[in-house]
This record gives C-alpha cells, structure tokens and sequence, in this order.
C-alpha cells in the first residue's frame, strides 16, 4: 500500500491537536454540560476526528436516530467506532482490552463506551445491566459481536450473550455492515487487525488517499420478531456477512 509521508505528517499533527482539544474539552467542559450536550459534542468530535484522518463515511440505508436501539456491526478497526458515532452517538459495548490502548483508550471512554471483562463470570451480566439503563434513556448501544477484528473481508460468528439486553428490553436490533474502501476498492491493508500496532495502523490510514467507509444500515429486527438471543445474533449475522461480501 502506497503511503505519502508528508500527508501523513499533517494529519498525524492535525489529529494529534484534535485529540488534546477533545481531551481538554472532557476535563472542563462536560462536567458543566447536561447529558445531551455531551452527546452533541462527541458527535460532532467524531465526524471532526474522521476528516482529520481523512476517511469519508458514505451512509447507506436508514438509521434508526430515535429512540433505543441495538447496533450491531462488524468490526474491521478502532475507527469504526467514531464512524458509528458521526451518525449518532451511540453507547459501545467493547472489551475492556481496548481502554489500555495508547490514547485510543481514553478517546473510546470519553464517547461513552461500557467496557466488559470478559475473564470476570459475570461481565457479560453486568454489561447487559448497563446496557439496559441506556435503553432505559432512549439512547442508541453499539455493538460488535464478533468480539475482535478481522481484515473486513467477512463476518466472523457472534457471540449472543449481549444480545439478551435488547430481547429483554424489547429494544429493535439495527444490523450494521462496515465496508473499509481505498480509492472505490476493498481495502483490508486499513483493518486494525492481528499483531499490527496502533502505529503502523495510523501509518496507513493516515498517509492513505481515498479512503472511505460505507456504513451500510440494514432493516431493523424487532425484538417481538425473533425472541431468542441466539436466533437474534445469527439473523444479524446472516444479513450482515451478505453486506459485507457484498452478494
């Protein structure tokens, strides 16, 4: 993959400032501002932080912007939560491996992100109970099931266990397919996958032209119409590995 140094040296200190800005606005702004203008503000951060890095997000289909919903989506790089959240900011579930992540860490807590241990028994007990409480306030919780990354290129299988919140909630399931492009083309040199570090990862996708994101949003399932976690992930899964591999 080609990668223009000078490009990304701008970027790297475009985002760098943005990064500290979106820091310093946590540390003195939020604890002065209500729920909903935290939620305005990430928002607006992370469509920020995504042209800084030079990623366009080509939204497909309808979101759901209103009310509780369950987002599910595959999961191909750490951007692909700030992707979710230029859309609509949403509260992501994601394992607590990723709060240790050099700044990454602090900027996916900053959004709003439930953190599960899965080497505790009962995290996925807890997450479920946090993620009810966001159900509880109308708020949209992000998703990715797979439990890992891969390099985009298919889905792998679900784990169902968080999918439990929504049937009890009887929250609507949105499946989510995430489609990383390079200049039109499938792109999985920009996946944030295997033994790669966080610094050859930002080497690629900031000194890459053309990058984009499709952000495809599939038909929501209601929670009346599958009530099963089990059969709900598998569903998610079906209808979004065909998006992914695009058939």
């Amino acid at each position: 993959m080609t990668v223009a140094p000078f490009l990304f040296l701008f970027r790297f200190v475009c985002v760098s400032a943005w990064i500290l800005l979106g820091l310093s606005i946590e540390l003195i702004v939020f604890p002065v501002l209500g729920r909903a203008g935290r939620r305005r503000i990430v928002g607006a951060w992370s469509r920020g932080l995504l042209r800084l890095c030079g990623v366009r997000v080509r939204r497909l289909g309808e979101p759901v912007t209103r009310g509780a919903i369950l987002w599910v989506a595959n999961h191909v790089s750490w951007v692909d939560i700030f992707v979710l959240n230029s859309v609509r900011t949403t509260s992501f579930v994601a394992k607590s491996d990723i709060r240790r992540w050099p700044v990454i860490g602090l900027l996916v807590a900053w959004a709003g992100t439930l953190f599960i241990d899965r080497r505790h028994r009962h995290a996925v007990r807890a997450a479920g109970r946090q993620m009810l409480a966001c159900f509880d306030q109308g708020d949209a919780v992000g998703l990715f099931p797979e439990g890992t990354t891969t390099d985009g290129s298919d889905v792998l299988p679900f784990h169902a266990g968080l999918f439990d919140a929504a049937v009890r909630a009887g929250v609507a399931t949105q499946p989510v397919a995430l489609r990383f492009l390079k200049r039109g083309r499938r792109a999985p040199e920009l996946a944030f996958v295997g033994e790669q570090t966080l610094v050859a990862n930002l080497w690629f996708l900031l000194g890459a032209r053309g990058v984009s994101v499709d952000c495809v949003f599939l038909a929501p399932i209601p929670a009346a119409d599958v009530p099963v976690r089990g059969d709900l992930a598998r569903r998610a899964h079906t209808v979004i590995r065909a998006a992914v591999r695009d058939e």
